[in-house]
């Protein structure tokens, strides 16, 4: 049984990673930010990770899985240096942020498993993506250079889901024209779960993935490698 810090874990794919993690008997402490959030199984605490607040960690901790996210699709000439900067210290430096706060408690592991979200637009050019995929393309990085200073103690590994059935993602599957021509743009023909992202996740915090670190997994019914 281990600790685990999952942070953005009251929707999406956060809250399904918990539940994954809780049903194998697990201690998992998670967060939210504006979703409230309880459960008996699951230690909750309120946390903004644009601000410079405190975690309340344990003494050890054997994972921690940065989830929080933004999609903002738009033409690059209508885009503000400030709309960079500010999806920049949403999906980089708040996981710099976790990740440094909890890297004391990961120490006294000496086996634990660091887990970030990316995009398969940092990998495949879309249109619009300019925003998203320059901030995961900086965590994708960062995921890289920790694995190698951290090996072999600490392993770092990113997640990089296509399209998914979230909160976040919602405009962009609000009807079923959309979720119709997002799934058949998928050589697997349907949109992703948060099951699908979390199952991956699960795995790559326990040891069953010990000899796996430095790598970004492609969850993305194959879209990034198959030409369908």
């Amino acid at each position: 049984m281990g600790n685990y810090l999952i942070v953005g874990g009251s929707s999406g794919i956060g809250s399904s990673i918990c539940e994954s993690l809780a049903e194998e008997g697990h201690n998992v402490y998670a967060t939210f930010n504006s979703r409230e959030k309880t459960s008996d199984r699951i230690n909750f605490q309120k946390f903004n990770v644009l601000e410079d607040g405190k975690l309340d960690l344990p003494e050890t901790l054997d994972g921690v899985v940065y989830c929080p996210g933004s999609i903002k699709l738009k033409p690059f000439q209508r885009l503000k240096k400030e709309d960079f900067l500010e999806d920049y210290q949403l999906q980089h430096i708040g996981a710099v942020n976790v990740i440094q706060q909890a890297l004391p408690a990961l120490k006294k592991s000496g086996e634990a498993s660091v887990v970030v979200f990316s995009t398969v637009a940092v990998n495949r050019g879309f249109n619009f993506h300019s925003l998203v995929a320059s901030s995961k393309g900086a965590l994708e990085g960062l995921t890289k250079s920790l694995a190698a200073e951290f090996a072999p103690k600490i392993r770092f590994n990113a997640i990089a889901p296509s399209l998914t059935d979230t909160p976040l993602a919602s405009s962009l599957l609000s009807s079923d024209d959309k979720r119709d021509a997002n799934a058949k743009r998928h050589p697997m023909k349907r949109i992703g779960t948060p099951q699908d992202m979390a199952s991956l996740a699960t795995f790559l915090l326990g040891k069953s993935s010990s000899w796996i670190t430095g790598q970004v997994i492609q969850v993305d019914g194959g879209i990034t490698s198959i030409n369908s």
